[in-house]
């Protein structure tokens, strides 16, 4: 986690959300799912981009990366667009931090693939920076799409409520 959340990390949570709203029914941002084999209309970028207020070439760079994420499923041509790939139960903030950020750790020696620091054995901090990477990861893991897109509804909106 190279920071707290950044703009990027807001914009590819309300993209996903966007995704999800069911235009065939479906409560805005819930993307609902009926029966199992019934998949929510795919969402134009340019409507993703108008609700959520991101300019539609950036949100193109963002959408791109969700794609190759496996996060979302994009259709190219007449009646394309986006939707998610899963039920918006299924994805947490934290592993929408993690496909688009890749860790959520707050310090580089705790980030998978990290060589092991000399002084680890003798580091004093080390223990306080491993119980809030463990704070931070369940606190994440802990929201899904959902939740978030029902405290939007909640706030009689598909934006944040702040």
């Amino acid at each position: 986690m190279k920071g707290w959340e950044s703009r990027d990390d807001d914009f590819d949570q309300r993209a996903l959300r966007a995704a999800g709203d069911d235009r065939s029914g479906g409560t805005p941002d819930r993307g609902v799912y009926p029966p199992e084999d019934h998949r929510p209309e795919f969402v134009p970028l340019k409507a993703i981009a108008q609700r959520q207020e991101i300019s539609e070439k950036y949100l193109e760079a963002i959408m791109k990366n969700l794609v190759q994420q496996g996060l979302v499923v994009g259709l190219r041509g007449k009646g394309g667009g986006y939707r998610l790939a899963r039920q918006p139960a299924a994805y947490t903030v934290g592993s929408i931090l993690k496909a688009t950020e890749g860790s959520l750790a707050p310090v580089a020696c705790l980030e998978k693939g990290a060589e092991n620091c000399a002084r680890s054995e003798t580091c004093v901090t080390l223990p306080m920076w491993q119980e809030l990477y463990r704070l931070i990861d369940n606190y994440f893991e802990g929201i899904t799409l959902d939740q978030l897109a029902g405290q939007t509804a909640a706030c009689g909106g598909d934006s944040y409520c702040i």
